[in-house]
C-alpha cells in the first residue's frame, strides 16, 4: 500500500487507481481526447469522476512522437484556466497537470492541481525537480529519451527492462534529493520504444516493483495496441483493456486512461479474481 499527499488530502494507493485523461490541446493523438472549451471540459471531468476516476490528468501540450511543442506561455493558457474551473465545480477531485515545464508545474499547483506529472522525469526543464519539491506534492517520473519530435530514433536498447529500470532509479534519487517525497514511477510505454520494447517492458513490468514506488503505466490507445491490431486509435478501446489487464497482473497501481469506465471495470474484476486466487491458496494450504 502507498499514500500520495496531495496538498494535505492523502490518496491512499491500496487497490489500483485511475487516472483519467483530459487535453486541452487540438492536436493529441486521439482526437476523443481533446477538449478545448471549459464547459467541454467541465463535462467530461464530471463524466470520469461519475465513472469512477481517481485522478484527473489535464495536459496542454501533445507529447506524442513528432509533436511540435509548444513553450511553457502558452500552456499555461491553456492549463490553468481549465485546472481553476474544475477545482471551483469538483473540489474534492484530485487533479494532476501533465507537463515537463517547471513553470506550468508551479502554475497549475497554485491553480488548484495536487500532482505534476512529467514525461520528461525532470530532464527537458532543469528548473522541474527543485519545483516539484519546493510545492510538495507527488511527481510522476518517466521515462524517455530524446524529445516527442526526435524520440523514435532513440529507441535503441540492449535490454529495454533493465535500461529503463537503471534509469529511473537514477532519477528517482534525485528526485528524493530535491525533496519530492511521493515519487510514482512510470516505464513511459511509447516514448521513445517500439512496439517489441513496449510488450517486453509489459511483460517484465512487476521488476519496477523492486523500487518501491506506485507505477503508473500509460497504454490507453497507443500505436503499440492499434498498430498491432490493424485499426487506429479510436478502433483501440478493447485493445487497451485487454493491455491495462496485464499490465494490472503485473503490478501496475495506477492506469492513466481516456475511457474510464471500462478501466475501472478491469480493475474490477482483477481485483474480484485475485482476492479469490488468494481464498484458494489459504484453503489450499490451510488444508495441508
Amino acid at each position: 500500500m502507498f499514500t500520495l499527499n496531495c496538498k494535505g488530502r492523502l490518496l491512499v494507493v491500496d487497490k489500483p487507481l485511475v487516472m483519467g485523461v483530459i487535453n486541452t490541446t487540438p492536436d493529441s493523438f486521439y482526437e476523443g481526447s481533446r477538449f478545448t472549451g471549459i464547459q467541454e471540459i467541465l463535462l467530461q471531468a464530471e463524466k470520469m469522476l461519475r465513472e469512477g476516476a481517481d485522478i484527473l490528468d489535464i495536459g496542454g501540450q501533445s507529447t506524442r512522437p513528432g509533436s511540435e511543442q509548444i513553450g511553457a506561455a502558452e500552456e499555461i493558457e491553456r492549463v490553468v484556466p481549465a485546472i481553476e474551473t474544475l477545482s471551483l465545480h469538483f473540489p474534492d477531485a484530485v487533479i494532476s497537470i501533465d507537463t515537463y515545464h517547471a513553470q506550468v508545474a508551479r502554475k497549475a499547483v497554485e491553480a488548484g492541481a495536487s500532482i505534476v506529472n512529467d514525461i520528461s522525469g525532470g530532464n527537458f526543464d532543469e528548473a522541474m525537480l527543485e519545483t516539484a519539491g519546493s510545492l510538495g506534492v507527488p511527481y510522476v517520473c518517466m521515462h524517455t529519451k530524446g524529445s516527442p519530435e526526435n524520440m523514435q530514433q532513440q529507441a535503441i536498447y540492449e535490454d529495454v527492462t533493465r535500461e529503463v529500470l537503471d534509469h529511473l532509479i537514477k532519477r528517482t534519487a534525485l528526485c528524493r534529493k530535491a525533496g519530492i517525497k511521493d515519487i510514482i514511477i512510470d516505464p513511459g510505454f511509447g516514448f521513445a520504444k517500439t512496439i517489441s520494447h513496449n510488450f517486453e517492458l509489459l511483460h517484465n513490468l512487476s521488476a519496477l516493483t523492486m523500487m518501491d514506488c506506485p507505477i503508473m503505466v500509460g497504454l490507453s490507445r497507443k500505436s503499440t495496441i492499434y498498430k498491432t491490431l490493424g485499426t487506429d486509435a479510436s478502433g483501440a478501446l478493447n485493445g487497451t483493456t485487454v493491455m491495462n489487464t496485464i499490465a494490472l497482473l503485473n503490478g501496475a497501481d495506477i492506469l492513466r486512461v481516456h475511457d474510464v469506465k471500462e478501466a475501472r471495470e478491469a480493475i474490477s474484476l482483477i481485483n474480484a479474481y485475485l482476492d479469490k486466487r488468494s481464498r484458494m491458496k489459504k484453503n489450499d494450504t490451510d488444508g495441508s
